[in-house]
């Protein structure tokens, strides 16, 4: 919102300078984005009349003339020499005399092709008041000779611009600044006295709200024999167009004006252009438009109406597009003698989103969309009438109203304590109701709770937070003191079942893996390929075609931070990343959270003390088993979209499945265009969260006694089988069963293999004798015998 600070001073004058103005209106809430003058500055301008005006001896282009510049020039007539295309005798016009500054230009006294010239009459532009050059700035015949320019023109005025929130659309007029202006500074408002128009014919139109929830009040009066053939007048379109808003022709003007002046818009209709029926001369319907309608607008797009538009019609075509723009057949135009004025309420519902859907907006519009003072409109109609009475003459019919159902003005109670305790400040009740006065609402008290009525045009005011928030903007958020909270601290409890995605993150980070975040949103041929979800959650609204789902894995996006990386010449990447998949199940979702990771490159980083190897299967594996010790993870031979056949494996605590392991399929490293595999696990954060609570166990005090058993076993026979099947025996004395070799090659018959196991065996309360160990020993061997056919190695 844009306007004049001289205009605002019409209604309301603080004793505040421009800065400290706009410094009270940001505190205030009503953010001032800009402060800047309504002209450059410059001196020594008056307005002149050109008495006569004869040409240059020496040049085609050029007049020699003689100027009246009042009593500045000791009511002489000055020499000018002006080549402006639209000099003439009898104008009058900015004269800058000798000694003059313009734009840091001082004016002399000089000859121009040996003629002398006293000074120089002023275009527009060269005043820094237009951009665009066109000739000499014409003054009205009634300007008075010799006066400063500046004084004449109002020009020592700021422009100020608003960046006002959504909800305060009750500053969209100086009327609403102005009441701001008085609540925040205490200062008398003077508002508008509008005083109804006496109607001096009785012609009406009918009226038909066939949409009454979209229009709750339409209104709308005859205005015949007004002359657009008279100029608006000057301090009108220096208003107009210092609020940004161009001058088009009176009545239109009006209409603008009157919008600026009080925030409701109106519209001009010329009434030969609306069509009636059979028992009217016109008609005006509110309704929605019908399938097929077209309406040329005023901006000259020829638009294709859709059903939920509303639009202004009469008895055969629609005329305006309500509360946007009208259309350009029935608009006031040079010749228009008789008009229909419309002032309207329609809901901001039936409005909003419609400029974004059809790419312009307008002033109406933009007020519309975010509510207007319905209670107002009638006043707004009668200001617009008297003005255009003064200006275009005429004589106006009586309004006619058609009034439905209007948006309901619930009283909202505000209890006085909770005042006290949502601001932290002690405000006694009379301060209160003071703040309450000069906000202009209406209210009663009792028993420490204000009955508050909201005014019409107040539509952000529902609850009692909302009164809060507006007895704080008016009290001062400066004078609210900054108290730091006071709270007690306390050790939140950190239960030792649970591993947190803490402890977890320190973990990866200790083993070299660097923590990424990425998107939930995935590529659909990643969720069918990569996670082999052929029903994945798809989105309604994606960001792009590449993010058009939600993903159920997180290996997807590692892959592709690989990817990034080794296109940043990075050839050892540990990457790892916890968040939230999603997965549909049925009609309802869930969302389970995982922990993936990812390992490429060297096993560590290049050093003098180690030779260069690349990080395996096994080294990720190490890192998995470093995430859930102490607790013992069983791997088997398992298949995954995402991994290797034949190196990948299921992770498993239990009975339970805790995730995948295994290196990057063959195929995806080949279309990827990745150089070698990397190593990927994913995890189920719930069970890797979950561990055993720690119990206290007697340290034996005797010695340990290892073991060693060798055997030659099929090929088929996994190592994980053979572990499962020695540690049923439950021996109390076995510590620990570990593979520690495998040998494969010279000297082994085809299809064989050997394995060495440790095993550690110890007693808490005595030292154990050959025998005992002997003992356990033959149980293990005999197991590995007749459970997997194995045989002693020699």
């Amino acid at each position: 919102m844009k306007f004049s600070e001289n205009w605002l001073r019409t209604f309301v004058d603080p004793p505040l300078s421009t800065r400290d103005l706009a410094h009270a209106l940001t505190m205030a809430g009503l953010e001032v984005e800009a402060i800047e003058p309504a002209a450059p500055a410059f001196s020594n301008v008056v307005v002149a009349e050109i008495l006569s005006m004869e040409k240059h001896p020496d040049a085609d282009h050029l007049n020699i003339c003689q100027v009246n510049a009042g009593p500045s020039a000791n009511n002489e007539p000055l020499q000018i020499v002006c080549g402006a295309m639209n000099v003439r005798a009898g104008i009058k016009v900015p004269c800058a005399l000798a000694g003059a500054q313009l734009a840091g230009v001082v004016i002399k006294q000089t000859k121009i092709r040996g003629v002398e010239s006293f000074g120089m009459l002023c275009s527009a532009r060269e005043l820094g008041l237009e951009e665009t050059e066109a000739g000499l700035l014409l003054l009205p015949g009634d300007a008075p000779t010799g006066v400063d320019f500046r004084d004449y023109y109002e020009l020592d005025d700021t422009l100020v611009t608003l960046k006002l929130t959504p909800n305060r659309a009750d500053c969209l007029g100086l009327s609403g600044i102005a009441r701001e202006v008085a609540a925040i500074t205490s200062e008398m408002l003077n508002p508008l006295e509008i005083k109804p128009v006496q109607h001096r014919i009785e012609e009406s139109l009918a009226v038909y709200v066939d949409a009454p929830d979209a229009c709750p009040l339409y209104c709308g009066r005859v205005v015949r024999e007004i002359s657009l053939d008279v100029p608006t007048p000057q301090w009108m379109i220096r208003r107009l167009e210092r609020s940004g808003i161009r001058t088009i022709n009176a009545v239109v003007d009006v209409t603008n004006y009157v919008m600026l002046e009080t925030g409701q818009p109106l519209h001009a209709f010329d009434l030969t252009m609306i069509a009636g029926n059979h028992t009217s001369a016109g008609a005006i319907h509110v309704r929605y438009a019908r399938s097929g309608e077209i309406l040329q607008l005023l901006n000259g797009e020829d638009l294709v109406l859709q059903t939920d538009m509303l639009v202004i019609a009469d008895e055969t075509k629609p005329l305006a597009l309500a509360g946007i723009m009208g259309g350009s057949e029935s608009g006031v135009q040079q010749g228009t003698t008789s008009l229909f004025l419309e002032g309207a309420f329609f809901s901001p519902e039936a409005i909003a989103g419609k400029s974004f859907r059809l790419g312009f907006s307008s002033d109406s519009a933009h007020r519309f969309e975010r509510g207007v003072d319905f209670a107002a409109t009638r006043n707004a109609m009668e200001r617009a009438t008297s003005l255009m009475l003064d200006i275009c003459g005429g004589r106006a019919g009586p309004i006619t109203e058609v009034r439905g159902k209007l948006p309901p003005r619930n009283p909202i109670d505000l209890r006085l304590e909770r005042l006290r305790r949502v601001l932290g400040i002690t405000l006694d009740e009379a301060t209160a109701a003071a703040l309450l006065r000069r906000l202009q609402f209406n209210f009663s008290t009792g028993a420490g709770v204000f009955r508050v009525m909201p005014p019409t045009y107040r539509f952000d005011l529902a609850i009692e937070e909302d009164l809060i928030e507006e007895l704080a903007r008016i009290y001062g958020y400066n004078r609210i003191p900054a108290a730091f909270p006071h709270a007690k601290l306390g050790m939140l409890p950190a239960p030792e079942t649970v591993h947190a995605p803490s402890q977890l993150r320190q973990i990866l980070m200790g083993r070299d893996y660097q923590e990424v975040i990425n998107y939930a949103f995935v590529d659909a041929s990643w969720e069918l390929e990569l996670a082999g979800q052929k029903t994945p959650v798809a989105l309604k609204n994606p960001l792009s075609s590449q993010l058009g789902v939600m993903r159920s894995s997180l290996l997807g996006g590692l892959i592709s931070n690989l990817q990034f990386n080794l296109n940043r010449k990075q050839s050892r990447v540990r990457l790892f990343e916890i968040g939230c998949c999603f997965v549909s199940k049925g009609e309802t979702y869930a969302q389970p959270e995982k922990l993936a990771g990812l390992c490429y490159g060297d096993a560590v980083a290049e050093q003098w003390g180690m030779s260069a190897r690349r990080a395996d299967f096994y080294d990720a594996k190490a890192d998995v088993e470093a995430l859930f010790w102490p607790a013992l993870l069983h791997f088997e031979v398992a298949s995954h979209p995402t991994l290797h056949p034949g190196k990948s494996a299921r992770i498993r605590l239990g009975e339970r499945t805790a995730g995948y392991l295994g290196e990057l399929h063959p195929r995806w490293q080949q279309k990827l265009g990745l150089p070698d595999s990397p190593v990927l696990f994913e995890l189920d954060l719930e069970i890797l969260q979950t561990r055993k609570l720690p119990m206290a166990a007697e340290i034996a005090k005797f010695p340990l006694i290892r073991r060693d058993i060798a055997v030659v076993v099929a090929e088929d026979i996994t190592v994980q089988a053979m572990l499962n099947g020695m540690q049923a025996e439950k021996s109390p004395v076995i510590l620990e069963i570990s593979l520690f070799d495998v040998y494969r090659g010279k000297g082994m018959e085809n299809g064989k293999k050997s394995l060495a196991f440790r095993v550690l065996l110890q007693d808490t309360q005595k030292t154990l004798t050959d025998a005992e160990v002997d003992l356990v020993m033959t149980k293990l061997i005999n197991i590995l015998e007749n459970q997997f056919g194995a045989r002693l190695r020699n």
